[in-house]
């Protein structure tokens, strides 16, 4: 659980640093932060390279493990609104990119502070709908 909340504030941070400065080049950079944790997990992100490397020899053993598949798909709901965003700034339709972007950083901020994966709400909300229509 500590390694997606590391994750999701650098990522709030990094989507913070876009919407300030506009910079389609961070937003890409994101984006494929977002590609790589989708495809191949959070673990596999640089933000998780990251927290491997450097957070989490500092830290006690987990107490908990959470499956990998919620926080997978919430990277590609980011990778989606990060897509969009990044859509959004390069046709110079800097409104799209701005909100695109400021959804983006409304959900890494909230796993980050609260520890509330909104992705990974939906993902749980998916599974029941698609589970109960077979």
């Amino acid at each position: 659980m500590r390694g997606p909340r590391f994750g999701a504030a650098v990522t709030a941070v990094v989507l913070a640093v876009v919407l300030v400065t506009g910079s389609a080049w961070l937003l890409a950079w994101q984006t494929l932060a977002f590609a790589l944790g989708a495809a191949g997990g959070v673990g596999r992100s640089p933000y998780g390279w990251l927290f491997r490397r450097a957070v989490r020899p500092r830290l006690g053993p987990p107490t908990e493990f959470e499956a990998p598949e919620p926080p997978r798909f919430a990277q590609a709901v980011g990778l989606v609104f990060a897509g969009v965003g990044l859509a959004g700034y390069g046709l110079g339709v800097e409104w799209l990119g701005l909100a695109a972007t400021g959804a983006a950083l409304a959900a890494a901020f909230l796993n980050a502070a609260f520890g509330y994966c909104l992705g990974c709400e939906m993902y749980l909300v998916v599974r029941r709908v698609t589970v109960r229509a077979e």
